[in-house]
Order: structure tokens, then sequence, then C-alpha cells
């Protein structure tokens, strides 16, 4: 599903309101509105080799190298072969123009997959199969169950009476409970014919496309008459038709114009913090070279005024040669000679180590998820080592932190708790995998995937305890849930929220078996009788109420009132003689909010037939009242709901993935600050805060930020902060900070005392991201700890993003797993994906991508600590070592009359980077690690060096050099002064040129691999093998290169006939090669001692604890589950949205045939329902999909179930 996560492209001419004509090509074409083609891909055939080169060259190093090569091949400056930077050049554009082509051959089949898939559209009378790349504004398309909705559509007509249609909506919101879509009954009519369809010519006018998904304005024209449209009546591009068999709709906005490419976020090319530093520094490396090329220019200059003079008769000038064009010609072989100092290799070996620090990710087998097979994937190879330097987490919550399914874990009934497990002593069990699950046997329609191991609630229901009897009761009757029966004693339930739905299968099991409904009655079996309530009134769920609640009257014709909600809601509206059983009940939702579970509590009461016709009366008149029928109706509900009787408490578990709260806790401990951003409900969103550890009841508050307007969000953040930090500046205190020639401000931390959260709702999080009020916002929540923003837009996601980017100097990862997430993904400096439920979109997006949000600590603490890590030790040493190489020219420069000749043999120029010290640098860029990896998990602090920078900064680059600086010294005076005056065994002469370059360049060979050993912590046989085996390789190709042979095959090529077997066999030189390497790495070994002794860094600490255990560490200690209880209230999600209860009790209730049924008890064995429980108990899942089904085409159950029942009395 590539097209979900695509470019957004922008029209020219900004559209004020969009018009077209259904079934009129030639009139909408004239609009020019964009087709429903996708394309994502740069390049194409012609245009890849001169577009890529482009790109290419705009990075300074290649545009630097391509200039080298150009004076290369001018004979009068060029003093070394041009072969030497147009071979290494070739190969890194070459390799570079594989991989861009490899990422646009991808990127051309996910289009081509997207923009072919077929659709049928309506076209001079007939339906015709065509390619989604060819639908156009206008047409009429017909699409099928479990199809994806093809581009924005307005719906015209469905297979569903009253023309509903359900879809879902995760890709575009997260959320995976269906919704429901309904036709304008005019354009209902026209059903599936063909004829009528074709013949439809009706007129829309609506809004320009825009990123709003949660509201349409328009108007339809037709047949005389406008009717309105609004966003019930708008199936969107990313969205999945469910349950539903057929259905027609008029496209509105084709491919970048549907509100979902709309807020997909712009791609931008990320590029880590490192290579912007590297930016930085080729620039100050190129003035440094600049600087030294100047220098020796003016010094050839005055050497040719003073001395040259005297070297006329055996080096005659060309005519017109003088002091000064010989000091520019000098000048720029100078820049020829010293280029070294920015190598073409370091790019090539940089590629080649991210490559395989994202192999090691690709690899690992601690990150494969294999219930759904899923390994991690490096999606790119161009910013792990960004992975050990996160700050910032943004994460999406549902199917990223939570598995989006609910499960009835516990509850308390007439103040005795139930869903603990104790053993023959009475002490509490902690419940894995293998403790004993309940019988449920003695239910035929049980669901044999609920599982609940605490035996004395069956025998309570057995017993006939009628307050247990009771609370099952209501958990079967008080709800909107939608039940079909295909076959006897085979339930399906389709539930608003899966909070339901988890409720109304735990009182199945228990006996109380929800059947069926009609709009005037509700059929249950309780205990394997069969059992028929008239439902005389749903007091539905609302955000404002925190409530339900329903009006039955029972067989026996007694009337009841059942309610369930927010416990603080309920509390307010019990009878007093309930204060005793409310201070147990309190105690025990305490007990289990401080779980983390979601609490709901139970009351009911039994209504006079008198009063409830009186009021029902009322209530007629309220429902038909055109003033205020809201207010009037509210206040009929509280009238009725109070002197309530309390049940008991339910205890949900909104399941969190594996290993959340760990993850939470170690990346905290990483000093990483978590937010999440989710479209979820404020009260959802907190209570999984605390049960992922990301609120913790220790903190000092939480600060929820609910302002309806500018000022009243603005004096909420201001009284958080003042509440943080009393003699808070009123002012943001910024600092300067420059980034890639850039000045921005940079927002400084402030350190508060104490821990605070902050929870902030999408529409107060609208007036903060506002220009005047984002510093605000910005500073309030980075004193925080934790961060919820609720009910967000997938670009407020992208919003909030961006402002910690630009303020902070900070690096950012997003994480998510739905097509709301994409425009965050995109945002952030690291994007991962999580396969999960809510199709691939985010995956196909992101940078990495893995299965579960626990391996996002591996990822972060191992395998981005590490690359961090490698890729800094690959620089700090191959500056050192290219540095110390280029300033033995510059010294020797004053020895040879500034005459640009080089210090070393041209044979050793070349191969240097390429050959002698390229495969140790590598095996230690690919294979280093200071500690392993069950030490990273211990040992979290060790991440935080990654994030100031510490390993490689321009501090540590300027120590580098100076060290550098230091050892070409040594490098060229020690071995120049111990040749000055030497003499071989036998008497004759070995101070010349050629002896003298073997000897540095032996000497210099020796000191960096011996430097290297230094810098390594963790040897292997590879590494051993590339150090010996490049020192090897030296003296081989040396020998050979410097043979008789090769002089007689080439003599211009190998001049230095003899030089090798001459020198190397005399002891006086190996001494010196010994000195020298003594003598550089000398000053490197004291610096270090004392740094280890008087200041030790994390990694010193950490080290010497592991050199002190010899062995892996003992495994830690497992954690002793800790009981805690909570004030706080677990608020209890009905649903993100107004309730069905209009529509059940409704004239236009839908059932599909009654089947007949006995009570269902006479079976021997259990039945299924449509969704898949996992863990310990029964679990929902709001699509009633298996949970990590791969194929999201299964059968699920809704509101269609059902066809229109007639009642007079209705």
């Amino acid at each position: 599903m590539s097209f979900f996560g695509l470019d957004c492209f922008r029209k020219e001419e900004r559209e004020l309101e969009r018009k077209l004509r259904a079934n009129d090509r030639e009139y909408n074409l004239s609009f020019r509105y964009a087709t429903n083609a996708i394309k994502t891909s740069k390049y194409n055939l012609f245009s890849f080799l001169p577009l890529n080169l482009f790109e290419q060259f705009q990075r300074i190093a290649n545009a630097y190298f391509l200039f080298l090569l150009v004076l290369q091949v001018i004979p009068q400056i060029s003093s070394l072969s041009w072969f030497t930077t147009v071979v290494p050049l070739v190969l890194v554009l070459s390799v570079t123009a594989a991989k861009d082509a490899t990422d646009d051959i991808n990127r051309h089949r996910s289009d081509n997959q997207v923009n072919n898939r077929k659709v049928q559209v309506l076209i001079d009378r007939k339906l015709r199969s065509e390619k989604w790349m060819d639908v156009q504004v206008g047409d009429i398309i017909k699409l099928e169950n479990n199809q994806f909705v093809t581009a924005d559509l307005l719906l015209l007509s469905s297979s569903e009476p009253l023309n509903l249609v359900y879809i879902e909506t995760a890709e575009l919101d997260g959320e995976t409970n269906l919704k429901v879509r309904q036709a304008l009954p005019v354009t209902g009519d026209l059903g599936d014919d063909i004829e009528k369809l074709a013949d439809f010519n009706g007129e829309v006018l609506c809004e320009p496309p825009n990123n709003r998904l949660d509201r349409f304005t328009g108007t339809l024209a037709f047949s005389g008459q406008k009717y309105p449209l609004d966003n019930e009546k708008i199936l969107l591009r990313g969205c999945t038709l469910r349950n539903t068999e057929w259905c027609f709709g008029l496209v509105l906005f084709g491919g970048p114009e549907t509100k979902l490419m709309q807020n997909c976020g712009k791609s931008t090319f990320k590029r880590t913090s490192i290579d912007r530093l590297m930016n930085v520094l080729v620039l100050c490396i190129f003035g440094f070279l600049a600087c030294m090329c100047i220098i020796l220019a003016i010094g050839n200059y005055f050497w040719e005024l003073n001395k040259g003079s005297q070297f006329t008769v055996f080096l005659p000038r060309l005519d017109g040669n003088s002091a000064a064009f010989s000091a520019f010609l000098t000048f720029w072989s100078y820049v020829i000679i010293l280029n070294t100092v920015v190598p073409i290799s370091l790019y090539v070996s940089v590629e080649i180590i991210r490559l395989g620090n994202s192999f090691y990710i690709d690899w690992d087998r601690k990150m494969y998820f294999a219930r759904n097979d899923t390994p991690a994937e490096a999606r790119t190879t161009t910013l792990n080592e960004e992975l050990g330097q996160i700050k910032y987490v943004f994460s999406d919550k549902t199917g990223t932190l939570t598995q989006n399914i609910m499960t009835f874990n516990k509850c308390s009934i007439n103040g005795k708790t139930y869903g603990d497990v104790f053993d023959y002593t009475g002490q509490r069990l902690e419940i894995t995998e293998h403790t004993e699950t309940v019988d449920f046997s003695f239910n035929p329609l049980a669901d044999p995937r609920f599982m609940f191991h605490d035996h004395a609630l069956v025998e309570a229901v057995k017993l006939e305890n009628p307050e247990v009897h009771a609370f099952f009761r209501l958990l079967a009757l008080c709800h909107t849930v939608m039940a079909e029966e295909k076959k006897e004693g085979e339930l399906f339930y389709q539930a608003q929220s899966p909070d339901e739905g988890a409720l109304v299968t735990a009182a199945r099991n228990f006996g109380f078996v929800f059947r069926s409904r009609t709009p005037d009655s509700i059929s249950i079996v309780e205990m394997g009788k069969q059992r028929s309530y008239e439902l005389l009134a749903i007091l539905d769920f609302n955000n404002v109420r925190k409530r339900m609640s329903i009006i039955v009257r029972t067989p026996e014709g007694k009337l009841s009132l059942y309610c369930k909600g927010a416990d603080t809601i309920i509390y307010e509206r019990l009878h007093q003689s309930c204060s005793k059983l409310m201070d147990v009940t309190t105690e025990h939702l305490n007990e289990f909010a401080g779980e983390g579970l979601r609490t709901l509590a139970l009351a009911y009461k039994d209504l006079d037939e008198e009063y409830f016709e009186q009021w029902k009366q009322r209530h007629h008149e309220a429902s038909t009242a055109l003033d205020d029928r809201g207010g009037k109706l509210d206040q009929l509900y509280e009238e009725i709901e109070k002197d309530l009787l309390l049940l008991g408490a339910t205890a949900i578990e909104d399941k969190l993935q594996d290993g959340v709260p760990q993850t939470i806790e170690q990346l905290s401990k990483a000093d990483i600050k978590i937010w999440v951003l989710t479209g979820d409900k404020q009260e959802t969103a907190e209570n999984i805060g605390y049960s992922c550890n990301l609120l913790r009841e220790e903190m000092n508050e939480v600060f929820i930020v609910s302002g309806n307007s500018h000022e009243d969000v603005k004096q909420e953040l201001r009284n958080a902060r003042t509440s943080m930090k009393p003699d808070a500046a009123e002012n943001s205190v910024f600092l300067p900070e420059s980034v890639s020639g850039k000045s921005v401000k940079v927002m400084a931390d402030e350190v508060v005392n104490g821990e605070y959260g902050l929870v902030i709702n999408g529409h107060s999080l609208a007036y903060a991201l506002e220009r005047s009020m984002e510093l605000e916002f910005l500073k309030t929540a980075c004193m925080c700890k934790a961060v919820i923003c609720c009910r967000v837009t997938p670009l407020q996601k992208a919003q909030v993003v961006e402002l910690v980017k630009k303020y902070k100097q900070a690096v950012t990862l997003a994480i998510g797993d739905g097509a709301n997430d994409v425009s965050m993904i995109k945002a952030a400096h690291i994007g991962v994906g999580i396969s999960g439920q809510e199709g691939m979109q985010a995956v196909l997006s992101s940078d990495y991508s893995f299965a579960q949000f626990r391996f996002l600590q591996r990822l972060l603490l191992v395998h981005g600590r590490w690359s961090y890590l490698r890729m800094c030790k690959f620089l700090r040493y191959f500056f050192y070592k290219n540095f110390t190489f280029t300033f033995v020219h510059f010294w020797y420069a004053f020895f040879c009359g500034f005459s640009a000749q080089t210090v070393y043999d041209e044979w050793f120029i070349t191969l240097y980077n390429l050959v002698y010290t390229a495969l140790p640098v590598l095996g230690m860029s690919l294979f280093e690690q200071d500690v392993n990896d069950v030490w990273s998990f211990q040992h979290p602090q060790l991440y935080v060096p990654g994030q100031l920078n510490l390993y490689f900064s321009k501090k540590a680059f300027f120590k580098c050099a100076l060290h550098s600086c230091y050892s070409s010294l040594v490098l060229f005076f020690i071995p120049y002064a111990t040749m000055q005056d030497t003499v071989r065994d036998d008497g004759k002469d070995v101070a010349d040129y050629q002896s003298f370059a073997l000897l540095t360049q032996t000497c210099l060979l020796f000191a960096v691999t011996i430097q290297l050993g230094f810098e390594m912590s963790y040897w292997t046989a590879v590494n051993t093998f590339f150090v010996l085996g490049s020192l090897a390789m030296y003296f081989a190709v040396t020998f050979t290169m410097y043979s008789n042979g090769m002089f007689l095959m080439l003599p211009s090529a190998f001049p230095f006939i003899g030089t090798a077997r001459n020198s190397l066999n005399q002891p006086n030189v190996w001494l010196t090669i010994f000195l020298t390497s003594i003598l550089c790495v000398l000053p490197v070994l004291t610096y270090r001692f004392l740094l280890i002794q008087l200041c030790p860094t994390i990694n010193d600490k950490v080290m010497f604890k592991v050199r002190q255990a010899k062995a892996s560490p003992p495994p830690p200690p497992r954690r002793t589950r800790i009981r805690r209880t909570s004030s706080r209230r677990s608020g209890y999600a009905f649903s993100h949205a107004q309730g069905y209860g209009d529509l059940v009790t409704s004239g236009r209730f839908l059932r599909r045939p009654a089947i007949s049924r006995s009570s269902g008890f006479t079976h021997a064995g259990r039945t299924t329902t449509g969704f898949s429980p996992m863990g310990r108990s029964a679990g929902y899942s709001p699509t009633g999909r298996p949970q990590n089904a791969k194929v999201p085409d299964v059968e699920v159950m809704s509101l269609q179930m059902y066809r229109t029942i007639t009642d007079a009395a209705l």
C-alpha cells in the first residue's frame, strides 16, 4: 500500500472551491484536476545520469575531487598522476549511482503496483475494470467488500439497508473500530441500477483539497434540489470497506489531492548530524589546505628569489617564468599534493560502514518477531549513527504501545474482588501462561479463547449468588454491541469500542450470553435459559456524561435501570445506603488503577411504573424539541439516573505490547524523552500513559491542558511552568547555534526539581502550535519528563516534531504503525515503522522497521550506540592518519626548496588509503564495541555521551589535528636526523631521497597501525588478520614495486629500484622505526592513563566493571511485581464518538433473518467468536481480525447484520 505515504503535490494555482459533474469527463477535465495517479520516483531512463550526477556533485567533496582531477591533467602543476584521483572518484560516483538507481527502481515498482490496481468504473453506461491511475474526478466507481477506497468519494448507494456502509479507518486515524457512513436518500435510490447511475448528472460544489480528516462541507445539486454534504457521506482514500457487499461512489478528489495525501507530510532528504558536522569540517579543512598552500607558495617565491637563481644552470626556466609565476604554479601543485587531508576514500569507507551496520540490524535475531515472521529491517543505510544520538522519541499509541486488545482481568462484586490467584498459604501468585485457567465447559456458548484464572468467580455464578448474577446481567444488557449468529451457537460480536466487546464476552463466558437484539428487545441466555427483556430506552454514552444506561422490563414485568460508567460519575449518583460498599469498592478501584487497568463502576435501580410512564412522556417531548434538545435530554437523564445501587466494578486491561513498560523505563534511564502523540481520546491515552510507566504516581504533578481559547491555553501553560519552576523567566532562554552556516536559535534545557507530566488535547494543541504560543508550549513541555498529546491530527503530529527539531539541538525519532503516523515519521530525523495491524504504510515511509515496540531499546541502546561509537572512532582515526600523512609533506617542503616534490613514493601515495590502511580501519568500524549488548542494557547511561556529541565534535576534531601535527613532526624529523650523517654497514651512503622516502613511509605505517591498536577495544580474528595482513601487504607490495623486474618493465613508473632491499636490511633503519613509533604513541598513552585515573567517563567505569567480571554478567534479578494502589481513576473509553444508541432504538434498526435457536446449553462443544484473544484473559479486537494476521480479509459483523423491522409502536 505504498500509495498512502507519498509526497503531496501542490497545484500551481490555489483552488478556492471544487466544482464537478457526475459522468461528465469533458466538463471536469476543463478544471485540470489531478488524476488518481501517484508518482514518487525521481528519475526516468533519460534523466537518471544527468540528474544523479548533478545531485552528487552538489556534495562539496565530490565537486572538490572533480576540481582536483582538472588540475592534475595540467602538466605544469601536476606532480601526481591523474589516476590517483579519477579511479576513486569514479568508484564513489558509481556506487552511489547504483544505490540511488536501486532505490528509484523500487519506487517505480511501488508506484506501478498501486497505480495498476483495478477498480470498476462506470464508463459509457457500462462497468469497466480500470486501473487506479486512470480514474478521474467525476467518475462513478463501484467498490466491493474488503477493497481499499480508491479515492475520496461521495457515497451514492450501497447494498445495505438505509444505504449504510461500514469502513475501517485504521490507516487514517489509527482507530480499528468500524465506522458507519450513510448516503443521501436521493442517491441511495439509485441502488446498483447501472442505467440510473449512468443517467445521474448531479453537480457537487465543495471545499478545495485540504488535510482536515474530520470535516467536509459541500452541496449536491440534483433534479433542481440542493442537498447538504458532510463528513458522514464521504469515503476517504485509505479506508477499507468492511461488511458491505458493494457500494457506488462519486470521485471528488484523486491522487495527491485526497485528504490522506494532503496529510502525508513532505519527504525530506535526511542527513545525520555527523554528516552536517562533516560538511562544516570539510569547509574548515579546505580553508586550512588553502592556508598551507599559500604559505608554501610564498616560501617558493622567496626561495626562487634567493636560491633559485643558482639552480638555473641545472633547471633552466622557461621564457617569461618569474618567481611570482613559479609561486602561483607551486600553490596549485601543493593543492594536489596535500589533497589527502580529505581523501575520497573517506566517503567510500563511510558508506561501507553504514551498509555493514545496517546488515547487523537486518540479521539481528533478537529483533525478529517469530509470530509474524517479521525481521527488523534497516530501510535506509545512511542514518545508523544517528540512532546513537536520539534525545526525543515521538510515539503513536494504538498499535505501537498497545495491541488494541482489551482483556477482562478483574472485577469487584458486592465488596469482594475476583481475578487474583492465591496458593495454599494465601500468598498471591503472579499469573503467567502456565497458570491454570477456569473451566467453562458448563457453558456451551462460552468463547473458548476467553481466559480467566480465579475459580471463585465461577463458583459464585454456579451457586447463584444474586449480586454476581445481577452484575453479569447488567454486562449482558447494558451495551450497544451487535450480535450475529450465522450458525446456531456460533456467535460473533461487533462492538463500537473494544472495551464493550470484552465486557460482553466476559458476561457470555460466565453464563449470561447476549444473543440478539431488536429495536425494542434484548435476548440473552441466563445460565441456559432464554430470556427476552423489553428495551424501553437507551441513555447513551458521550464524552460529557461518561456513562451509559438502559431501561428494560424483565420477563416478569419489573422495570429496571442498569447503568455503567466512570466510577467518579457513578459515585455521585448512588443512594446513601451504598456508602459502606462504596468505601470497599473504592479500595479495589485504587488497586486496579494502580495496576494500570481501565476501571468502570456498575449500578442499577428498580423503577416505579407510574413515574416511568410520566418520564417517558417528557422524554418524548424533549427528543422532538427544536430548541436545546440536548440540554433537555441531559436534564431528564440526570433526573432518572440517581439513587442508584452499587453492584461493583470491572477492570479491563488495554493490553500493552510485550515489554513496553520495561522499554520506556530503559529509554528514560538513557535520558531519552518520550512524547506520545495519539488520535485517541484523553482518558484512554492518559490511562495507557500510566500503564506503560510513562506517567507515574510518583510524579509531582501531571498537568492537563484542555483550554478552548487562545488565552485559556496560554494561561494553563504558564500556570504549569510556574508550578514546576516558580522563579522561571518569562522569556525563553536561547543559545546561539550555527549549523551548516545557518544561524538558528536553540532553546536551552531547563532543570526542574521533581518529575512532571503534561497531557494536552488536540483542540488546545492547535492553539499551542500557533506562532505566538509555540515557544511557550515547547518550553513547558520540555520541562516535563513525559508529554502526551491526545486527539491530534496526522499533520499536528508532524508539526510537534518540527517544533522540537527547530528549537532544540536534539535528534528526534518518530515511531508509529499506521498511515496517520506517516507525516510524523517523515518529519523526524529518524522514522521507525511498526509492521502491525494498521497496514504497512508506516513501514513503507520509515527508515527502520520491526514488529514490536520493545525492539526500539535494542535498536537504540545497542545498534545505535555501537554505530555512533564506530563512526566516531573511524572519523577520529581517519583524520588522524591522513593529517599525519599530509603534514609530513608540509614539513618536507621546507627542505626541498618548496618544489612540490612528494616525500613518499607515488605508489605509496596511491595505495596508502586504498590498500595499506583501508581494511584495518574498516575492521575496527564494523566490529568495534566497547561493551557487549548485555552490559549495554544493564547500563543505559552509556547512551548519554552520544546525545551530547562527546565522541566526535569540533573539539574532538581539533584535538585530532593537534595529535596529527605532533606525530608528523616526529615522523619527519626523527628519520631526517637519523639518516642525515649515516652510512650503511659496508660504509656506503644511505642518505638519499629514495631511502629517506621509504623509511618515512614505513615509520608512518607502523605509527598509524599501532595507534589503531590502541583505539580498538574489541579484537576479533578478522581485525587481527586485517591489521597484520595490511602490514604484510605493505612489505610484499613494496619489495615487488622496488624490484629489478618492475623497473625493467616500466622504468618511469617504478624508479625506486632496489631501495627496499638495501634499506630494510639495516639495523639502524629498524631502530628508527621503533623509536618513532614509541614517540608517536607515548603522549597518547600518558594522556589516556591520566584521564581514566582523574576523570573517568561512564564508558571507562563500565569497561572496568566488565574487566572485573571477566565473564558475562549474571542475569538481572527478576523483579517481583509490586502491588500498588492509586487514587487516580482510569478513564474508561466506551468509544471515540457518540454511541450507536439512537440507531439501535430507531425504527430503522437492522437485523438479518432470525435463526431458530434453542437455549444453546444442549451443545456438547464450545463455540467461537470473531475475535482473537491473546494473553492471559479474553482479548477483544474491534475489527474481529486475528491479531497478527497478515491478510485483513476476515469477515467482521456490524449493524448490517440486521434488516429493517417495522413496528407499529415505534
